[in-house]
């Protein structure tokens, strides 16, 4: 009988996952402990996300000996990705952060920031700043990012200062 695959803890994700917004990483595959503390903390204040996945084509390599056509992995791929945030009243909130053409990391830390789990590091640059204008509900800002090359997924999160979590 084959063995089964490791059953899940299951979590329910908001108030877990943390997102931060990372100015500079200088090893995506390695982050630092002090580079993560350097960025911002963006989960308090995002109401929505798109995107932020990564795909791979495939390339098929056909054969004249056969009618068969297999395939090879082919190009990667990351889907349009934004966040959403609540827009402040009086103007103070993510339009002051996240500018246009800004380039930077977005880190999504899935299960929390607990070291030696894993988190995914999207390299981006900021596209768009749009007002989300909707009737009955808060107002919001969407941000809208390019990323810029493969996100390194699955990396370890560093301990923080002094080796404790």
């Amino acid at each position: 009988m084959a063995t089964p695959i490791q059953a899940s803890t299951r979590y329910y994700r908001r108030g877990v996952t943390k997102v931060l917004w990372v100015p500079t990483i200088a090893n995506k595959q390695t982050p630092t402990r002090s580079e993560l503390d350097a960025g911002t903390a963006l989960d308090a204040e995002t109401g929505a996300m798109s995107g932020w996945q990564t795909t791979s084509g495939t390339v098929p390599t056909p054969a004249l000996g056969s009618r068969f056509t297999p395939v090879v992995g082919g190009e990667i791929t990351a889907a349009d990705s934004s966040l959403t945030f609540y827009a402040s009243k009086d103007g103070d909130d993510v339009r002051t952060l996240l500018t246009r053409e800004t380039p930077g990391f977005v880190v999504w830390m899935d299960e929390g920031d607990v070291p030696e789990q894993t988190m995914d590091v999207y390299p981006v640059t900021v596209t768009y700043q749009s007002k989300v204008r909707e009737l009955d509900q808060a107002a919001q800002i969407m941000c809208g990012f390019a990323i810029t090359s493969e996100p390194a997924e699955n990396v370890e999160i560093p301990a923080a200062a002094g080796g404790g979590g």
